[in-house]
């Protein structure tokens, strides 16, 4: 296998009593997208911020590009975070113009670069409004442009859908499914796990700063079928217990199950409720979101 284009090993950070990251490890290799999943608070920008030498980790060790992270490698990477950073009273193209020659592009590149992504994402009319006139939307659309105008070989994006539409949607996709194609490492941190289902080769979920599942997302999945039931009839089918979540959708009920819940218990506890007919009870692949839900719960459960 190729050298990683970024290595986490052993990685820790403290900010006075809060452990926020606790020894994460993982790799992300060229051509790769890469799903940094966690709920709210779980250490997700801690641990990219110290992969971008915003932070320095306390212990573990870190490498990019297979070595330490140098002015010359910070220029091939392109970050769009989670709190956007434009400048909201300033014009568009101008202002695109300025983040492209910070990450070493000259004036006149920049601006050769910049009138094809704005072309292709519907901003070139919009080039001379200020920031703050434009929609959300379109502003997200410009954060987009401001990671990727100087071709970067290592793409680091937050929640590159929030509010988008779905046609905006399916335009980023194929925006980063064509870097991962050009042999782009991206690492993609979002809470739309069925984009991450859609998009990402292996991921990392991380609960409390530790890592708690890493791999193959359809490895993933398989290892988790068991956590998963579908059924249908009639009756109270609610406070089952193993039952972490459930939802309904087109007459049938899906499960997700606490690990180490056995499916049998399942229809046991059903079948002794009095008003409850079952039609159907089948093991199910469960989704990303549901092996989320069962993996985060389950680990604060024996926390």
């Amino acid at each position: 296998m190729s050298t990683p284009t970024v290595s986490l090993q052993q990685v820790s950070k403290t900010f006075g009593d809060v452990k926020a990251v606790s020894e994460v490890s993982f790799d992300v290799y060229p051509g790769e997208i890469f799903g940094l999943l966690g709920p709210n608070g779980a250490g997700k920008t801690t641990t990219i911020r110290m992969m971008l030498d915003i932070f320095r980790p306390d212990s573990g060790q870190i490498t990019i590009f297979g070595g330490p992270l140098d002015e010359a490698a910070k220029n091939r990477i392109g970050y769009m975070p989670e709190e956007r950073g434009l400048y909201r009273d300033l014009k568009l193209e101008p202002t695109l113009i300025f983040l492209a020659m910070l990450k070493g592009l000259s004036e006149s590149e920049a601006r050769e670069k910049l009138a094809v992504w704005l072309q292709r994402l519907d901003l070139w009319e919009h080039r001379q409004k200020k920031i703050q006139d434009l929609s959300r939307g379109m502003q997200q659309k410009a954060q987009i442009i401001a990671t990727l105008a100087h071709e970067p070989d290592l793409i680091v994006v937050d929640e590159p859908f929030s509010g988008l539409d779905p046609v905006n949607t399916r335009l980023i996709k194929d925006i980063i499914q064509e870097q991962s194609d050009a042999g782009k490492t991206v690492i993609m941190s979002t809470h739309q796990m069925y984009q991450v289902e859609a998009l990402c080769n292996r991921i990392v979920l991380i609960d409390e700063g530790s890592s708690v599942l890493y791999g193959e997302v359809e490895q993933i999945k398989r290892d988790f079928t068991a956590h998963a039931v579908l059924v249908e009839g009639e009756g109270d089918f609610s406070n089952l217990p193993g039952v972490l979540e459930m939802r309904r959708e087109n007459g049938t009920w899906h499960m997700s199950l606490a690990p180490g819940v056995d499916t049998q218990s399942v229809l046991r506890s059903l079948l002794q409720r009095p008003d409850v007919q079952i039609h159907r009870f089948e093991l199910a692949q469960p989704s990303l979101e549901d092996i989320f839900v069962a993996t985060v719960q389950g680990e604060r459960s024996h926390a």
